[in-house]
């Protein structure tokens, strides 16, 4: 049986204007999948409508543009994912996997343990009434270790109960949560490698168990150091990072490779010759150094 051919994306939320640590990641997972002569999409997740930045989805393709990336399909929007989310979440009622939720974040902060990424709800609503307000809808999740291999961190394990907790698959607002979408779009667009953020580590063990309970594949993982600032905070729009510049592609890709452990010698001088160099240049083992380089960023939080 012939392996499927690499499909890759990368996948921005329109929250505001890219920075170098979206250009990391960009960079990893466009010369991970250009390198194996493989496809690499673009996907916009504008699924929580508050969180949207008027403009930033146009200015967000613009950037990369500027800076080189090509994507190989037209770009997918969340927002317009709706109809695919909720026959997700219906075949996860129909399994008993799905309940309503009405604990304030007050009741939460009260009874929740602290899990690998954050408060785990402890189930307070998994056998009460229906209420009669609206609710959020929590996944019921298994009591199972889920086990993967990270091509950059090393072999992750997770108690996904105790140390997940069911989490949210709709906000009682009606907005679907990120887990849930980014599954069901990876397996709509046929993604079968990932590239992104160690930020991210720790949501991957949800999501196989939302691939496993929709008969979905899983796809291959690396997940990339993330960027600090000089807090040793990860570097974001919340934390005010600066955006990219336009007109300084060049500077900042060299920066980004070189942060990704890649070595010019000399670096290019030209956006052209950067592309030319950059691919045939990327190795999985040229980052292999940066593992442990901000324990934040690289080590593995959750228990092997």
């Amino acid at each position: 049986m012939t392996e499927a051919r690499y499909r890759g994306r990368f996948a921005p939320t329109p929250s505001g204007p890219l920075h170098f640590g979206s250009l990391v990641a960009a960079l990893g997972s466009y010369l991970d999948a250009r390198s194996q002569n493989g496809t690499w999409l673009l996907r916009i997740e504008d699924v929580d409508p508050p969180r949207n930045a008027p403009g930033a989805s146009d200015a967000i393709q613009r950037t990369l543009e500027a800076y080189g990336f090509e994507w190989d399909e037209p770009v997918l929007y969340q927002s317009q994912r709706g109809k695919a989310y909720e026959a997700a979440l219906d075949l996860l009622r129909r399994q008993g996997r799905v309940y309503p939720c009405s604990c304030t974040r007050k009741q939460l902060a009260e009874a929740a343990h602290r899990g690998i990424d954050g408060p785990v709800y402890p189930g307070t609503c998994r056998n009460r009434p229906v209420p009669s307000q609206p609710a959020a809808l929590r996944l019921r999740v298994p009591e199972a270790r889920i086990a993967f291999v990270d091509r950059q961190q090393g072999r992750v394990a997770c108690a996904i109960a105790s140390e997940c907790g069911d989490f949210v698959l709709q906000r009682a607002d009606g907005v679907y949560a990120y887990h849930l979408a980014v599954v069901v779009d990876d397996a709509e667009q046929g993604i079968n490698h990932i590239v992104r953020g160690a930020d991210l580590l720790t949501s991957t063990p949800r999501h196989i168990v939302l691939q496993t309970l929709l008969g979905l594949p899983t796809p291959d993982y690396l997940h990339l150091p993330v960027v600090l600032d000089a807090h040793g905070n990860k570097l974001s729009k919340q934390t005010l990072a600066a955006p990219l510049n336009n007109s300084a592609a060049l500077p900042g890709l060299v920066q980004a490779a070189a942060f990704l452990g890649m070595h010019g010698d000399p670096w290019p001088q030209s956006l052209s010759e950067f592309w030319k160099w950059a691919v045939p240049a990327w190795s999985q083992r040229l980052i292999e150094p940066l593992r442990g380089r901000h324990p934040r960023a690289g080590s593995n939080p959750c228990k092997s």
